[in-house]
């Protein structure tokens, strides 16, 4: 679900003013897996309150690049800086204020879906009332709340791994695929939570194949060509 664990946020290296210090600023980064350079050289650029679509073939650096802006991957060359801090010394203290959604939901099948939501909300402090209103969000109330994830359906779980991402109110969203599996009312339901997240002032990066849906959304679309990123257009 995230990349964070359970500890309190500290603050970003920098200014305090978030309003002029860009969320993710990337100059000519190479990140690899294994031996492989899955991204070669990638520079771009994200302000408070964008959408930015991540538009491109398999293979093209998407995963890598959302996994890089979580912490989650060393920078083997070049600089990354996310929400202030530099990923070159602190990868670990960006974690808590960014929201992973990837292809695996983050989710403890053993636990029940109201578990599992308090537990990422608790991380940041959420209040019951918070995590009652992200449930009631994404249709997870009620009579699933009390239902271990291993027994729900797929697009179940998606469901509850999004009302865990709302409940963490995390600063960078890095949405993966995050459709998959959802039905159109779900689907719909993401939509809107996202557009709502950003005017709120969060930032939303987005991996997606679904491009009429995505696009939609999208305040700006980069292009991910062998690892590297063109600049992006407005849309």
């Amino acid at each position: 679900m995230s990349a964070a664990a359970p500890s309190e946020p500290s603050g970003p290296v920098g200014t305090d003013d978030d309003s002029v210090t860009p969320v993710v600023e990337l100059h000519d980064v190479v990140a690899t897996l294994g031996q492989f350079p899955a991204l070669s050289g990638t520079t771009m650029r994200v302000e408070r309150g964008e959408i930015v679509l991540l538009r491109g073939p398999n293979g093209a650096g998407k995963t890598t690049l959302l996994r890089l802006c979580a912490g989650l991957l060393p920078v083997v060359r070049g600089t990354a800086t996310i929400l202030g801090f530099d990923l070159a010394v602190d990868r670990e203290r960006v974690r808590p204020h960014v929201g992973l959604l990837g292809h695996q939901n983050g989710l403890y099948a053993d636990l029940t879906v109201d578990e599992n939501v308090r537990f990422w909300g608790a991380t940041v402090g959420a209040s019951r009332a918070e995590v009652d209103a992200a449930m009631e969000r994404m249709g997870v109330s009620d009579r699933l709340a009390s239902v271990p994830v291993r027994r729900l359906s797929a697009g179940q779980k998606r469901r509850t791994a999004l009302a865990a991402l709302v409940a963490r109110r995390s600063r960078l969203w890095l949405l993966d695929e995050p459709h998959a599996g959802l039905d159109q009312s779900a689907r719909d339901d993401l939509d809107e939570i996202v557009v709502q997240a950003a005017r709120a002032g969060a930032t939303v990066i987005i991996a997606s194949h679904e491009l009429d849906r995505a696009e939609s959304l999208a305040t700006r679309v980069v292009d991910l060509v062998a690892g590297q990123a063109d600049s992006g257009r407005e849309r």
